[in-house]
């Protein structure tokens, strides 16, 4: 939907937004979305424009889909790729590698 611009809202057309995951809640009316913008820049103008946009987008998905109701979405900044960068760094640490027992840590001896 965000790709093909079938919301119409300008600024929101104008963002890159990437959907990392949905989580549902167990009786599935609300939705969860965690959402980034390409780059990583702009994402407090992303959740706004979402938020601005949020009954349209319910609209699109009961078009596209078979549910009783619709959900109630909720969009929140998808951190798992700052979290991925800060864990990679934490691996490339060398008292980390030391403690792994990795090779790379016995090479550094």
């Amino acid at each position: 939907m965000l790709a093909s611009s079938e919301v119409h809202d300008p600024e929101l057309n104008a963002l890159s937004i990437t959907v990392g995951e949905v989580r549902m809640s167990t009786d599935l009316k609300i939705a969860t979305v965690f959402v980034m913008p390409l780059g990583g820049g702009q994402r407090e103008d992303a959740i706004k424009a979402l938020s601005r946009n949020r009954g349209e987008l319910r609209r699109a998905i009961m078009r596209e889909m078979s549910l009783k109701y619709a959900p109630d979405l909720r969009f929140l900044i998808d951190e798992t790729f700052d979290r991925m960068d800060e864990t990679r760094a934490l691996f490339d640490r060398d008292d980390v590698r030391r403690d792994l027992g990795g090779d790379d840590a016995e090479d550094a001896e």
